[in-house]
């Protein structure tokens, strides 16, 4: 709408709290929709801004989001990174809790894996997926179960971003994350590691001999989840990126044909609820 001014609409967004004002009117003001007015209410009233404007910046491009669904935060191009780096050509890899499929997106265009699967609970979050991976399986269930039977002990890369935020720690999570994602895409139980724990316990099964492992986290949690997969055979490793702010755990399997990698009893010792988790968009 040219009668709408990219000052007033900057002096909206830092009377509405949004520390980037500037750089959201341009996004705003650049949208197809024509109606800012309508855009710029929905962004003051908290509504994240990649929702109000159908698209999320993340490791250089440009993804289609949907309102409702978890946006991909800048430090999971950390997890991406490391997903990518871990690919090598005519690799089998499967995001697992991929949201929009952000992880895979980069996997699947930096790289030249043979199959790339995708999955989500969230039936909403994989109809993005579909859109952002036209090449890719995209699966709609809970964690491994939807995967096809024939991927068993042929996965060279598995990767998830998994609800690491602890119960108790949701309410305090800034108001667009809370109120406008979905919650199971947030919470990750009592110390934020149930769902990662679960993908730790079952990746046995669909990893490659020499297969990796690799689970965003945060510094407080990396501990636990590396116990968690020395346990089940796994050799475990922390990456962390300062800049980004990510820490991805990561787990590699035998390269040994003859290995067998034991269950992990789920439930073990936990680190305190709270501590330092992702409760946080930024």
């Amino acid at each position: 709408m040219a009668s709408v001014r990219h000052q007033d609409v900057v002096d909206e967004l830092r009377a509405a709290g949004c520390v980037f004002a500037e750089d959201e009117a341009r996004i705003l003001l650049e949208a197809p929709d024509t109606d800012v007015a309508a855009l710029l209410a929905r962004r003051v009233g908290g509504e994240p801004l990649e929702h109000v404007v159908g698209w999320v910046a993340f490791a250089g491009a440009r993804l289609s989001v949907a309102p409702g669904v978890f946006v991909p935060r800048r430090r999971t191009e950390l997890l991406a990174r490391v997903a990518a780096e871990a690919t090598h050509d005519g690799a089998v890899v499967v995001e697992l809790c991929c949201g929009i499929g952000a992880v895979a997106h980069v996997v699947a265009t930096r790289r030249r894996p043979a199959r790339v699967v995708a999955v989500d609970l969230d039936p909403a979050a994989t109809a993005c997926a579909r859109v952002n991976l036209p090449q890719a399986e995209v699966l709609t269930g809970d964690l491994v179960a939807p995967l096809p039977a024939d991927l068993r002990r042929a996965v060279d890369v598995l990767v998830a971003n998994a609800p690491y935020v602890p119960t108790a720690a949701v309410e305090t999570m800034p108001r667009e994350a809370r109120d406008h994602e979905p919650r199971i895409a947030l919470d990750g139980g009592d110390d934020g590691l149930d769902i990662a724990r679960r993908i730790v316990s079952e990746a046995g099964a669909w990893l490659a001999f020499g297969g990796v492992l690799a689970i965003e986290t945060s510094s407080g949690q990396a501990p636990s989840l590396t116990t968690a997969m020395t346990a089940v055979g796994l050799h475990a490793d922390v990456v962390t990126d300062d800049d980004l702010g990510g820490v991805v755990t990561v787990g590699r399997a035998p390269r040994e044909q003859n290995r067998e990698l034991p269950s992990l009893t789920v439930g073990t010792a936990r680190p305190r609820p709270g501590a330092d988790t992702e409760a946080s968009t930024t």
